[in-house]
């Protein structure tokens, strides 16, 4: 298959309290909101990505008519979105994390060396921060 793609343009996870979402990605993460619709949705820049989050209950619905025809679509439950993170940065992240109020639910190394440091947001989701080399292949020899 030809490469056709050169990155992922967007992530979407659900959250059922936007204002609780909005105070996390915005007040906690730092990141800058490029726009909220109501109850619907709030969309945060991400690097050269977005991060989509979407009221389940309301993206379930159909679209209005006159509105943009997009497919219904929503999940319940956690899910998860990993921000890709340079690794001298890890140290301060979670120790900005810490000084939040954040709980760490794990910061560990992967069989590659790499670092990941993941938490909850206030819908549940598993939020990850790692190094871009998590998904590098690992040493020849090495156990994968």
């Amino acid at each position: 298959m030809p490469d056709w793609t050169d990155g992922i343009l967007e992530t979407a996870i659900y959250a059922p309290d936007l204002d609780a979402a909005e105070r996390f990605y915005g007040d906690v993460l730092g990141l800058a909101k490029i726009t909220r619709h109501a109850n619907r949705h709030v969309f945060y820049r991400a690097g050269q990505g977005v991060l989509l989050i979407f009221n389940p209950a309301e993206t379930e619905q159909p679209p209005e008519s006159g509105a943009l025809p997009v497919p219904t679509h929503g999940a319940r439950g956690p899910g998860h979105v990993c921000f890709r993170v340079r690794a001298d940065v890890l140290d301060a992240l979670g120790a900005h994390l810490a000084a939040c109020g954040q709980i760490i639910e794990a910061d560990f190394l992967w069989p590659n060396g790499a670092r990941s440091i993941y938490l909850r947001d206030p819908a549940g989701n598993s939020v990850e921060f790692a190094g871009p080399e998590l998904w590098q292949p690992a040493e020849k020899g090495a156990d994968s």
